[in-house]
């Protein structure tokens, strides 16, 4: 007997798909496309149990079934005695989170450097007036967030500003992976207290970066790039140190 006939007598019946889906089935469907599309943001709780099933016109056990399988996809995150919040917009996303949460830091801040270097030199290359405009508007919301005290609100800011010069670059793709990295980055980093001198000079890179963009300069926008995050790297670094002089 040949290898094909032998092959071929060894392999399993392949299963018959179902026809149609369950409830439970196009309801993960429907609620993931929910969640892809921005209905339910990340970070965000989701309506009470009783809200959906009145909502959506769908059985109680049918209701959870399909929430807990967006849980085992990391899109959503139960909390106990608080509700259900939503975790990612993607399972991709939610891979990442997990992932960048795993390894040391300064890999996720080189994975940035990557990432954020290239797309700076391109952004200088492609960006357009508009572009270069919410840029600006974003320095000047990133400036006013450092001057705060709420870490959490420049974080998001600064988080808008980087992905704003991602999308600069004019590259879908960059922009595609960026957006399901940065929340991945976020929750890596975190954000930590910046003394005076440490916001001073963060805001002046920034504005180094965004006239380099201006001006074309695509080495200039590179630099800048891997200047913020190197800054951020040594921050980190310094982070245990200023922990243990309070």
């Amino acid at each position: 007997m040949s290898d094909v006939c032998l092959y071929a007598v060894s392999m399993k019946p392949i299963s018959t798909p179902r026809r149609t889906a369950s409830l439970s089935s196009q309801l993960v469907d429907s609620l993931r496309s929910h969640i892809e599309t921005g209905g339910w943001p990340v970070g965000t709780r989701i309506p009470p149990e009783q809200a959906l099933i009145e909502e959506l016109g769908v059985g109680r056990s049918t209701l959870r079934e399909a929430l807990g399988a967006l849980v085992h996809l990391g899109l959503l995150e139960a909390r106990i005695g608080d509700g259900t919040y939503v975790r990612a917009s993607s399972e991709l996303q939610s891979v990442m989170v997990r992932r960048a949460s795993s390894v040391q830091r300064d890999s996720v801040l080189e994975l940035r450097t990557v990432l954020e270097e290239y797309a700076s030199g391109a952004a200088a290359r492609r960006r357009s007036a508009d572009q270069l405009h919410q840029l600006r508007e974003l320095l000047a919301d990133a400036d006013a967030a450092c001057a705060g005290e709420d870490m959490s609100t420049a974080s998001s800011v600064d988080a808008l500003f980087h992905r704003a010069v991602v999308r600069a670059s004019g590259n879908d793709l960059l922009v595609e992976v960026y957006d399901y990295l940065g929340t991945a980055l976020t929750s890596a980093l975190g954000g930590l207290p910046w003394d005076a001198a440490g916001a001073k000079e963060h805001a002046g890179l920034h504005r180094r970066l965004v006239n380099a963009i201006e001006a074309q300069d695509e080495s200039g926008a590179r630099d800048a790039a891997a200047a913020i995050v190197q800054l951020t790297r040594d921050h980190e670094a310094a982070a245990p140190r200023m922990t243990e002089g309070q």
